[in-house]
């Protein structure tokens, strides 16, 4: 594992953090709290994600205590607005946030999964083949565990089996859909690196 693998366990943040700390990583100059918020409801990300309402303040003070962020006023229109930024270290754990989160994806429901998919320009493509191929041979490693036990378990009733059909579908949708975003990624499809975190 490298050290920019190993980054993010130097500093945890939970998923509130890892959102915000995207969605401010987009404004190259800094962005402010409603300019957040807009951006939160214009992507339905509460419907996909467990950021509150009230929460965008608190977690970038939380941001900030962990040097992930910094905060400054500016005049606009005659009135004062906070404005936050990513320090080279927020930067830093949010790419191996990301990085982590989509090699270690197993196809469970995992919230974080979303979040980091919806940041993928920030990791090269070497960093995403990488991660997506790792998160593939997990679920098929996962999935082959899982069949075994159906094998196992095949004359038991529909209630037991399909405890282990249902993930094995489950499973097989999401190896499909990795398989199709790798795809893409290499070839160049529909994806480009071309967004650089604030600095």
């Amino acid at each position: 594992m490298t050290l920019f693998e190993k980054k993010v366990t130097e500093i945890s943040i939970n998923h509130s953090e890892f959102i915000i700390l995207g969605l401010i990583s987009e404004e190259r100059e800094g962005d402010h709290a409603y300019n957040i918020n807009k951006k939160i409801k214009a992507r339905g990300m509460r419907s996909w994600t467990n950021i509150g309402r009230s929460s965008v303040y608190r977690v970038i003070k939380n941001l900030e205590e962990k040097g992930l962020a910094i905060t400054w006023i500016e005049e606009i229109d005659n009135r004062s607005i906070n404005k936050f930024k990513l320090t080279d270290q927020g930067i830093e754990v949010l790419k191996a946030k990301v990085f982590n989160v989509i090699n270690e994806f197993v196809g469970r429901d995992d919230k974080d999964f979303y979040v980091a998919f919806s940041m993928l320009p920030i990791l090269t493509t070497e960093q995403l083949i990488k991660g997506f191929s790792n998160s593939i041979n997990l679920m098929n490693k996962h999935k082959k565990e899982l069949e075994e036990m159906l094998d196992e378990n095949s004359r038991t009733p529909l209630n037991v089996r399909g405890l282990f059909i249902h993930p094995i579908r489950i499973i097989q949708t999401d190896i499909e859909f990795l398989e199709m975003v790798l795809k893409e990624i290499k070839k160049g499809d529909g994806y480009s690196e071309s967004k650089t975190p604030s600095k």
